[in-house]
């Protein structure tokens, strides 16, 4: 299964929703934002003596297998940040990898890029399903009603929604969205958690972020059975 993670809006958290997700659910987390790579993992180099990474793949230096690293128990194809890799890369190859990745694995996760740019329709194109992130503001929860409406046209069924940063999401909130929504409340773990480059759940389990993005994991699960 291919479960895109997007938001449209910037800062919401989908990079962290998206790692944390592929660990609740046992899979590959991708860094599908080619120009702002963000998920753990993600390097500076490239194939020049350092570790591959999504940008070598894309340009056929590499197989995606081999650019697969883990990260805090995770399993994770990161992306490069350098010009030269992205220049270097072909974005257009980026669905091919994804269903390859797919071929060995129960589930892939992909953190997509902000906005609604033609590199962001690339993971929803060949997603199973979406999964939008926002956050509790006008702005973050009008981009991702217009994300939503580009997954539907692209045939990407909407698995849910990560409400972020909120205390709570309630009916007229799920309303809004017209999908099942998870409310994922602020705490100081996820930037903890972000900067020992592991999971929430496995450096505060007790914790309602931890439980907030299980439930996230078994909704996804539950659209997708």
């Amino acid at each position: 299964m291919i479960l895109a993670v997007a938001g449209g809006k910037g800062g919401v958290g989908k990079t962290t929703v998206a790692y944390n997700l592929a660990a609740e659910l046992g899979g590959l987390a991708v860094d599908g934002d080619l120009g702002m790579a963000d998920l753990p993992g993600t390097s500076i180099g490239g194939s020049g003596g350092r570790e591959p990474d999504l940008h070598d793949v894309l340009a056929g230096r590499a197989e995606p297998n081999e650019a697969v690293r883990v990260v805090g128990g995770v399993p994770v194809l990161a992306c490069g940040r350098t010009l030269a890799g992205a220049r270097a890369a072909d974005p257009t190859r980026l669905p091919e990898v994804l269903e390859t990745a797919a071929a060995d694995r129960t589930w892939v996760v992909v953190d997509c890029p902000a906005g609604l740019r033609a590199d962001a329709g690339l993971p929803l194109a060949v997603a199973d399903a979406c999964l939008l992130v926002a956050t509790p503001s006008r702005a973050a929860v009008g981009d991702a009603l217009r994300t939503k409406s580009l997954a539907v046209e692209l045939d990407a069924g909407i698995a849910g929604v990560a409400y972020n940063r909120a205390p709570a999401a309630g009916r007229a909130v799920e309303a809004v969205f017209g999908a099942p929504t998870v409310a994922i409340p602020e705490s100081e773990v996820v930037g903890t958690a972000r900067e020992r480059a592991r999971p929430v759940a496995a450096v505060a389990p007790e914790s309602g972020v931890s439980s907030a993005l299980g439930r996230v994991a078994l909704q996804v699960e539950t659209c997708l059975a």
